[in-house]
């Protein structure tokens, strides 16, 4: 697996970062990539004169820099032997000091230990969820105690059979590559799960007053979105090679109900260790789109998450703001 040639771990104080760090550093000799380790502090305000002997805000963030500096380095310092690892304190608001990071040094994945915040059993914190809404590249959420290789991994991925789009369609052939391509050099199962939904069932029901020609629909509708899933796994066929394919055995799962409980649900099922899904799709065209059926799954789920962008995504965080 050679996916990724420039990778940013960000470092999340708080949680037992062992297994993650260890699996972002073997993710970049695997890569034979470069990797930066970095932390965010944040900003103290500006402007603030100097009283009664205290030092100055500027010479308490050079400080706090310094100290956190120090720390980095022996956060860092066991695996250099292992590879060379850049290292960096950001200052400012975490997923942006993050985001701006990727803008100007070209990053292509992010990866970070889920900040697991304690309530409600949500795996994700505020910040992961800025990073997953607006970070231009990839983003890998870890959850805590990481397993160096997965055993099962589920791409999730979402169509529209009668309305297919060339922006749907990319981003779930790098869904699949990237999932086939985990999966393969852990020797994990890969698992391809997609939502299905007969939406004018109801209708045709109470409309037609006809139980057979509603059968009929949902079948139909059934049948095209099980066309468009093994499609997807020719096309994953064409791309890694027949042998590669065989080896994978990849098992598909087609579930008919709404991608938000279906993803959630068939994660739990498979016990997967890692989700690969997309979160933004264009505006009116069915999908993981975040802010509603990604977000809730990602409010749910409890396994880590590898999520992709469109190509040609624009991030709303701009280097100069």
């Amino acid at each position: 697996m050679k996916r990724f040639k420039n990778i940013l771990y960000v470092s999340e104080g708080g949680v037992d970062q062992t297994s993650t760090m260890s699996r972002a550093v073997s993710l970049a000799e695997n890569n034979q990539a470069e990797l930066t380790v970095v932390e965010v502090i944040p900003r103290f305000p500006a402007g603030k004169a100097r009283t009664d002997g205290m030092p100055d805000f500027s010479e308490l963030q050079a400080a706090m820099v310094s100290e956190h500096r120090q720390s980095l380095e022996s956060f860092v310092k066991p695996h250099c032997q292992r590879l060379k690892i850049q290292r960096e304190v950001l200052i400012g608001t975490s997923f942006l000091e993050i985001i701006r990071a990727v803008l100007r040094r070209g990053y292509d994945l992010v990866v970070k230990p889920a900040e697991n915040p304690d309530f409600l059993k949500r795996l994700f914190g505020s910040d992961d969820m800025h990073l997953l809404r607006k970070c231009p590249c990839p983003v890998w959420l870890m959850k805590p105690q990481e397993k160096s290789n997965y055993s099962n991994i589920l791409a999730a991925v979402d169509f529209d059979p009668l309305m297919p789009g060339t922006e749907e369609l990319d981003l779930n052939q790098r869904i699949l590559g990237l999932a086939a391509s985990l999966a393969l050099s852990d020797f994990a199962t890969l698992h391809l799960g997609h939502a299905w939904e007969a939406f004018a069932e109801g209708k045709i029901s109470v409309w037609g007053q006809n139980p057979a020609a509603a059968a009929t629909y949902v079948e139909n509708e059934r049948l095209q979105h099980e066309a468009g899933l093994y499609q997807l796994g020719e096309w994953l066929r064409n791309r890694i090679g027949p042998e590669a394919y065989d080896y994978l055995a990849p098992r598909f799962h087609l579930r008919k109900g709404q991608a938000r409980r279906v993803v959630t649900a068939l994660a739990g099922e498979l016990k997967a260790d890692l989700v690969v899904m997309g979160t933004v799709a264009r505006t009116g065209i069915s999908g993981l789109i975040i802010g509603n059926t990604a977000e809730a799954i990602l409010e749910e789920i409890q396994c880590s998450v590898l999520a992709l962008k469109p190509a040609g995504f624009v991030s709303p965080v701009k280097l100069a703001e």
